[in-house]
């Protein structure tokens, strides 16, 4: 591009505010070298890196790019075997720390900025470098006691021969022998010794070197000879100090000139993202846009905004190209033509640098192979042109170079001669700017180029609009449609006499006046057509927003009633899931008083069973004979372990307590009762046999068939309890100890019913759930009397 035309445009002023966004000298340089560029592909490429960099701002505003310093001349010195100052090694490390920084945050986020992950990948990885530095180098830029195993070791001794001199000296400065020798009780440093301040006239009273004396010389600072020694060592130590150090800063000045080459190429990957990244803030600040890239030499630009205008700007819409590939923009003075031709280019110049656009989204650019402006009065008095010379000097010179994919902006074109001649003129070059094709944007007064657009073919008038009724331009940019200079209303405006105004009109030809009246007559109905269309334009604004009010109000009724009808049918199914529960619980709490019913039924019409049966033996004793007593000797005593026979049983028992109101309690197998005295028999050989047989048989029979566990596993509860009440009587006959009712988890009822019952059963000395290998909670474990 012309460096002329660029100066025209103000391109220089728009990199400096550029420059302004970004973090290093690197970034600055790369910005003051940035020029448009005619590649296709490259201006691609650098619109997206701007607009990725400018969505990486937007996800994540703390991300940290900064921290690093321009370390080349260090690193230009170093290659040379140059040793690096402390401070440069400290810059250096840090600028490491910049890089790791960088290149991890795009390693996290891989695919996320293709672009920039690009360019990061190129820096590179000095992990092991940074942490020598860092190890070596405080913050302050000191060299750290840990540098060097050997810089430590002489640290510590430095140490402890500074303290020994101080202490030597302070028993010197604290001696009464020396006290009036001295002119002040302390110890300080000459020369890098530590000496003590003598009165001159005791000079010969302290023997040592005198290092240095006050200004008055009243005092010498001498080193006693008692320290002499110990001084020396303190310096020999210091300069063994000195040494190691350079040689850790050496060691680490190669380190970083054997990775100089690596180094230099990161510092350029770090430049190029700090310029990217300037241009998404520049981007930011502006609210620009990425204008599409069109594959031809056009612009449609919308709501377009020049860069470098502040406070409330005006937006153009303007289009070249497409219909029509030149337009003349007629209209008054100070109404916008010129700032129009500066945004138009300055915004094809920075679309052409990788640079976003202030303007809306949808503007189109296409790539321009040069773009020439004629903008502004050039006069030159050392080279003796006028402005006319001036302006046509630059035509010619455009003329030369412009071509097909050229962008020709012209301002106040033909103007500083005779305007007939002038005009003349200004349709010629015109005329030759058209045929070759460039795309033209040129601003005129004359009459002479709005007809000139009227009579070619893809030539468009355009102008920029001036408020009939205010006086005022409204810098909006009109196409289609040409202008008037106005130079009347805006002489009157400005305050010129009226009677010189009318005496001016007087001057113009009728068909003059006629046209310009005319013209005027049209622009007032144009503008209130305008107004009338906008009016329309917002009251069907209104009108829409009330559809869509209303469309809103009735989605949201429409919502409110399905979800109103949708809770409602969720109350009715829980208050029929409660019903329901609540009918299951009724039928579990009748079924157990049902059973409870039943068992109670049960059990009176076992006792009635029973009373009826008493009353009929009764009847029956009564009735029938007495029984002859069984055979046998009735004991007239009996004793604890002591052997019986009951003749009602026909077995064997044995005595296990003594006789209490005329009973005796005897068990018989596993069953204790308790039997009167006078059923008791003194057993005979023979029945005693008899007797044992049968309930040893009983019992091993009951203890061959029987299991330890009885599963009760999808038995209702009734049913269960009937099998637990006959599992138990055949379990205390085969003298079991322990079983296992097994009734599962379940809702727990079956478990709470079995264990209701075992409280009362007498034959249960205790119970307990099932612990971990036996069954758990499923289980009920029974220990049995």
């Amino acid at each position: 591009m012309d460096e002329r035309t660029l100066k025209r445009l103000e391109y220089d002023k728009v990199l400096e505010h550029l420059a302004r966004y970004t973090i290093s000298p690197l970034g600055r340089e790369r910005v003051f070298s940035l020029r448009p560029v005619t590649d296709r592909q490259a201006i691609h490429t650098m619109l997206a890196q701007t607009t990725q960099a400018r969505e990486l701002l937007r996800l994540e505003p703390g991300a940290d790019f900064g921290g690093w310093h321009d370390i080349r001349q260090y690193l230009q010195r170093v290659v040379r075997g140059a040793v690096l100052e402390p401070q440069e090694l400290l810059e250096t490390g840090q600028t490491l720390g910049a890089c790791r920084r960088i290149r991890k945050f795009f390693a996290e986020r891989p695919g996320r900025y293709p672009l920039l992950e690009e360019i990061a990948l190129t820096i590179g990885n000095f992990t092991e470098l940074e942490k020598k530095i860092a190890r070596a180098i405080l913050p302050g830029g000191e060299i750290a006691d840990d540098a060097s195993t050997a810089l430590s070791t002489i640290r510590r001794r430095l140490q402890r021969a500074q303290q020994q001199v101080k202490e030597q000296l302070e028993s010197i400065v604290r001696s009464p022998a020396y006290q009036k020798y001295l002119q002040d009780p302390i110890v300080t440093i000459r020369e890098g010794r530590y000496v003590v301040p003598v009165k001159q006239e005791y000079r010969a009273q302290v023997p040592g070197i005198v290092h240095d004396q006050s200004a008055s010389g009243a005092t010498l600072f001498i080193e006693p000879m008692a320290v002499v020694e110990s001084n020396n060592e303190v310096r020999r130590l210091q300069v063994a100090e000195k040494q190691e150090i350079a040689r850790i800063l050496g060691e680490l000045s190669g380190a970083v000139a054997a990775r100089g080459e690596e180094l230099a190429l990161s510092l350029e990957a770090l430049g190029q993202l700090d310029f990217i990244l300037a241009r998404a803030r520049y981007s930011e600040h502006l609210d620009a846009v990425e204008p599409r890239l069109l594959p031809a030499p056009r612009l449609n630009l919308r709501q377009a905004r020049h860069p470098l205008l502040s406070g409330s700007v005006v937006p153009i819409s303007i289009h070249v190209g497409y219909q029509f590939d030149t337009l003349v923009i007629t209209g008054p003075n100070t109404g916008g033509k010129t700032v129009t031709l500066k945004t138009v280019g300055l915004l094809a110049l920075m679309a052409q640098s990788g640079l976003h656009i202030p303007a809306g989204e949808g503007s189109e650019l296409g790539v321009f192979d040069e773009v020439f402006a004629d903008i502004g009065d050039e006069q030159s008095i050392e080279q003796s042109l006028s402005t006319f010379s001036s302006h046509l000097t630059n035509i010619v010179q455009i003329l030369n170079q412009v071509g097909q994919g050229s962008l020709v902006l012209l301002d106040e074109l033909g103007a500083g001669t005779d305007p007939a001649e002038g005009a003349a003129l200004a349709q010629a070059i015109l005329e030759r700017l058209h045929e070759m094709g460039a795309k033209t944007v040129a601003t005129t007064h004359y009459s002479e180029l709005k007809n000139f657009a009227y009579a070619r073919e893809r030539v468009e008038n355009a102008s920029v609009e001036f408020d009939a009724i205010t006086l005022k331009p409204t810098y909006r940019l009109l196409i289609g449609k040409p202008g008037s200079s106005n130079a009347f209303e805006i002489a009157r405006r400005l305050g010129l006499a009226p009677d010189l105004v009318e005496r001016a009109r007087s001057f113009m030809t009728a068909e003059q006046v006629q046209v310009a009246d005319l013209m005027q007559q049209l622009e007032r109905a144009r503008q209130q057509a305008e107004r009338e269309l906008e009016e329309a334009r917002r009251m069907r604004q209104e009108a829409e927003g009330l559809k869509e009010r209303y469309q809103a109000l009735r989605d949201e009724l429409a919502a409110r009633r399905e979800s109103i009808l949708a809770r409602a049918r969720e109350e009715a199914r829980q208050l029929v899931k409660r019903a329901r529960q609540e009918s299951e619980e009724a039928i579990r709490e009748l079924r157990a008083r049902l059973a409870d019913e039943a068992a109670r039924v049960r059990e009176e019409a076992i006792r009635e069973a029973r009373e009826k049966l008493a009353v009929m033996q009764e009847r029956l004793q009564v009735g029938a004979p007495r029984p002859k007593p069984e055979p046998g000797v009735i004991p007239e005593s009996v004793s604890v372990g002591q052997t019986v026979f009951l003749p009602r049983f026909n077995q064997r028992g044995t005595v296990v307590a003594l006789p209490e109101a005329g009973e005796v309690q005897v068990q018989v197998g596993m069953i204790k009762i308790n039997v009167p005295l006078a059923e008791l028999r003194l057993p005979a050989e023979d029945d005693t046999s008899r007797g044992e047989v049968r309930v040893a048989s009983l019992v091993q029979d009951k203890t061959r068939s029987i299991s330890t566990r009885l599963d009760l596993r999808g038995l209702r509860a009734e049913e269960a309890l009937q099998e637990v009440e006959k599992y138990l009587d055949d379990a205390t006959l085969a003298g079991l100890s322990r079983v296992y009712l097994v009734h599962g988890k379940g809702t727990g009822a079956l478990r709470a019913a079995i264990q209701q019952q075992l409280k009362t059963d007498r034959r249960v000395k205790s119970f307990r759930l099932g612990e971990h290998g036996e069954g758990g909670a499923g289980v009920t474990v029974v220990e049995l009397v």
